[in-house]
């Protein structure tokens, strides 16, 4: 029997103390949340790329043969006429080939012109006189064919416009691997960029692209979806998708930029942190607990996400999800925690509510007062950061199989 009351009062004392810790830990020291403040700003999606700066249209001088060259024009940034010179290859050895053919053409010339002479006295003279004739004939053909292959030492613009590029000095030895010259008109100009395969489906003609270049930090450069490659790259898993620029873009020929494609977006939506949204709904702070609220997600930014349901501006939400509180649970909000996810306050609209002491005001990662444009740039550019997961995690996959 004392064993038996020693049990039972080990039992109520473990029960007093599991009791004591939940009230102590869920009613005087609730758990400590951080938040957020739902946003009304722009949101978009963008598909991420690289791309290179191109004329519209151009073309590279390779030689055929590979030979020494010769002759080069000092011609760069000039304006050519389509079939005009800019180049010669080393030559000599088709030219003396050449004297050598029109010096035998001359001998068979005379000697077809005795040969005429006599050619209708019998059937021996008329027979060797077409013999003649066939090798002159013959010769004359050598010559001709002779001409075009000096005729392809010269290095002609393939077409009118300006010599973009030279990447040759005389005395060097090409060949029809080596790209000598650059031509084509200058503009207009379109990137061509390189898509994932997994992404080319949302890519149609006229979507807007937004691209960054370093030689443009912080500014946003504009484009236009004008074509799709139909057939892609199955070695490298990408398509070719052209972007045509505007007339004063400022970016260069040759130039490397990242672009992102928007498929998706709106200039107004209720947008809070990606990592406060679990499942179907979002925890909203009411008088201190926690509130289950259903959502539907819309667009999917790759910070930030629309959120479609009884949430408004300036609702604070756990941000991120705290999945193990349950619905009316009692929470502490962190207040130390005074970074936010995009720092510069002076990009959130101009209605967005001011930060208050016991939440994190996360501003939209599209936000931007002035140009519908702007605002989304700053979530666009962050969008290839998805891209660069999603590659690692393909590439572990199969390096597991």
């Amino acid at each position: 029997m004392k064993l038996q009351h020693l049990v039972a009062t080990g039992i109520l004392a473990i029960a007093a103390a599991g009791a004591g810790y939940y009230g102590y830990s869920h009613l005087l020291h609730p758990p400590l949340v951080t938040t957020s403040i739902a946003s009304l700003a722009p949101v978009s999606e963008a598909v991420y790329g690289t791309g290179t700066v191109e004329p519209e249209r151009w073309a590279k001088v390779v030689p055929l043969q590979r030979r020494r060259l010769v002759e080069l024009c000092r011609c760069e940034g000039q304006v050519v006429k389509s079939g005009q010179v800019l180049g010669r290859q080393d030559d000599a050895e088709e030219r003396s080939a050449l004297d050598q053919m029109e010096i035998n053409r001359g001998q068979l010339e005379r000697d077809l012109a005795r040969a005429e002479k006599d050619r209708d006295k019998n059937d021996a003279t008329r027979t060797e006189y077409e013999q003649r004739w066939t090798k002159l004939e013959e010769a004359k053909s050598k010559i001709a064919a002779q001409k075009v292959r000096l005729d392809s030492m010269l290095l002609r613009a393939p077409l009118d416009g300006m010599v973009l590029r030279r990447d040759s000095e005389v005395g060097e030895i090409a060949g029809p691997t080596d790209v000598l010259f650059w031509v084509g008109p200058p503009a207009p100009m379109q990137v061509v960029a390189e898509i994932n395969e997994e992404e080319i489906n949302r890519i149609a003609s006229g979507q807007k692209a937004l691209l960054r270049s370093e030689a443009f930090p912080g500014r946003a450069l504009r484009a236009t979806v004008s074509q799709i490659t139909p057939k892609g790259d199955p070695t490298r898993k990408t398509f070719r998708v052209y972007l045509r620029l505007p007339q004063d873009t400022p970016l260069r020929i040759g130039m490397s930029v990242e672009t992102n494609i928007i498929f998706r977006e709106k200039q107004a939506a209720i947008v809070v942190p990606a990592e406060a949204v679990a499942g179907d709904s979002v925890q909203m702070v009411d008088d201190g607990r926690v509130k289950r609220v259903p959502v539907k997600v819309g667009i999917r930014g790759s910070r930030n996400i629309e959120i479609i349901g009884d949430v408004s501006k300036g609702t604070p939400v756990l941000s991120p999800a705290r999945i193990d509180l349950a619905d009316g649970a009692r929470i502490r909000i962190d207040n130390s925690l005074t970074r936010a996810v995009e720092p510069a306050a002076a990009s959130e609209p101009t209605d967005q509510p001011a930060e208050t002491p016991e939440a994190t005001v996360v501003a939209s990662a599209t936000t931007a007062p002035s140009d519908p444009d702007d605002a989304v740039i700053s979530a666009a550019m962050t969008a290839h950061i998805d891209s660069v997961v999603n590659d690692a995690r393909r590439n572990m996959i199969s390096n597991s199989r």
